[in-house]
C-alpha cells in the first residue's frame, strides 16, 4: 500500500453511528469520535487512532518537515491541533525551545501531555478558535490536519491568529486536501457519498484559494508541495505498521503549504 492510499484510507472510515453529531461542530465530531474509538480499542490504540493511525511514522514525518522548513532547535513551536502526541513525542527529541500544544479534545491533550514528559512544555485545550499566546513570540505556528475539518472562515481565522502570535521572521506551516492533487479525489468522492450521513467534514482547499488568503492576510507564500511530491528528507528509514519501509526523500501525503510573514 502507497504512503498516499494510507491517507485516502484514513477518511474513508464508516460514519460515526451518532445522529446528534453536526459536521459543522468540529468539536462534537471529535468528542464522538473518541469516545466511539474507546469503545472499540484499548486506550492507547484509541488515542493513536485518533488522530489517522500510523502515529510513529507520521509523527517522524510531520517533525523532520518542521526542520526542514527552519524550525530552529531553540525555537518556539505553537501546535495548533496537537492531538495526542503524535508530533509533540517525536518533536521532544529535537525541539529545546518552548512547545504549545492546543487541541479541542481534552482527552487527548491530557494524553500528550502525560506522554512527552516535558514539564517546560505547555499543553492547553482549544477555546474557539483563537490561540492562548501573546503577539510576536512564536517561531513557527503549525496546523496538520486541522484545516481538512474545518470550514474555510474557521481556518482563515486561525491563520490570523497564527500570524498575531509570530515573530517578524516567524512561519506558518500547514497541511491540506488538495483538489490539484489527483490522488486526493477518491477522498473528495468519499465525502459527497456520505454528505447526508454523520461521517466528518472533509474540506478541501486548492492553490488559488491560499493565495487569496495570503494576499489579504498580508503573508508571503514560502512554498507549496503537493501532496505526492517527495521532498522531506529522512535521517533515517521509517517502517509502517504493514512492514514496509520509507526512505531518503519522501512526501507527506497531504500537500502541505508554508508562509511568513512579508
Amino acid at each position: 500500500m502507497s504512503f498516499l492510499s494510507k491517507w485516502i484510507d484514513k477518511f474513508q472510515g464508516k460514519p460515526v453511528p451518532d445522529s446528534k453529531i453536526n459536521k459543522l461542530d468540529f468539536r462534537e465530531t471529535y468528542y464522538n469520535h473518541v469516545s466511539l474509538l474507546k469503545q472499540h480499542h484499548s486506550y492507547k490504540e484509541a488515542m493513536e487512532l485518533a488522530v489517522g493511525g500510523e502515529f510513529e511514522v507520521v509523527g517522524i514525518l510531520e517533525r523532520e518537515l518542521l526542520k526542514q522548513v527552519g524550525l530552529p532547535q531553540e525555537g518556539y513551536l505553537i501546535d495548533v491541533g496537537c492531538g495526542s502526541g503524535r508530533l509533540a513525542s517525536p518533536l521532544s527529541q529535537y525541539l529545546e525551545g518552548k512547545y504549545l500544544g492546543i487541541d479541542v479534545v481534552p482527552e487527548l491533550v491530557n494524553y500528550a501531555q502525560n506522554l512527552v514528559h516535558r514539564p517546560d512544555w505547555k499543553f492547553q485545550v482549544a477555546q474557539g478558535l483563537s490561540i492562548p499566546e501573546v503577539d510576536h513570540v512564536a517561531d513557527m505556528v503549525c496546523f496538520f490536519s486541522v484545516f481538512t475539518h474545518l470550514l474555510h472562515e474557521q481556518s482563515y481565522v486561525y491563520l490570523q491568529e497564527a500570524k498575531r502570535v509570530l515573530k517578524p521572521d516567524g512561519k506558518i506551516v500547514f497541511s491540506f486536501l488538495d483538489f490539484d492533487v489527483p490522488s486526493h479525489w477518491p477522498i473528495f468522492l468519499s465525502t459527497v457519498e456520505n454528505v447526508n450521513t454523520d461521517t466528518p467534514l472533509n474540506v478541501f482547499l486548492s492553490k488559488n484559494i491560499i493565495h487569496v488568503w495570503a494576499t489579504h492576510l498580508q503573508l508571503k507564500i514560502e512554498g507549496i508541495q503537493d501532496a505526492d511530491q517527495p521532498f522531506i528528507e529522512l535521517p533515517s528509514p521509517v517502517v509502517w505498521s504493514n512492514g514496509s519501509r520509507m526512505e531518503g526523500c519522501v512526501p507527506f501525503g497531504q500537500s502541505v503549504c508554508i508562509l511568513s510573514k512579508e
